[in-house]
């Protein structure tokens, strides 16, 4: 897998399209999201308040992405 600034995309498989499309990893981006909080706890509980601050960001980032298919599923 691609860690790219889009987000993780899944690798081709035999049954995908000939595309150039990536495809949305869903579970990567739902353990980024748990890992990310893990870690802004981690962080807090340490009083390293700066670090926690960008792991939150990063968890919310995974999670609106995460909406942003769920919504772009829903319309399709």
């Amino acid at each position: 897998m691609a860690n790219t600034p889009q987000g993780r995309t899944a690798p081709a498989s035999a049954h995908a399209p000939t595309g150039n499309t990536p495809t949305l990893d869903t579970v990567a981006l739902h353990f980024e999201a748990v890992n990310a909080c893990a870690m802004a706890r981690w962080y807090a509980a340490r009083h390293q308040h700066a670090a926690a601050a960008r792991k939150s960001a990063q968890a919310l980032t995974a999670l609106r992405r995460l909406a942003a298919f769920e919504r772009a599923e829903v319309a399709a």
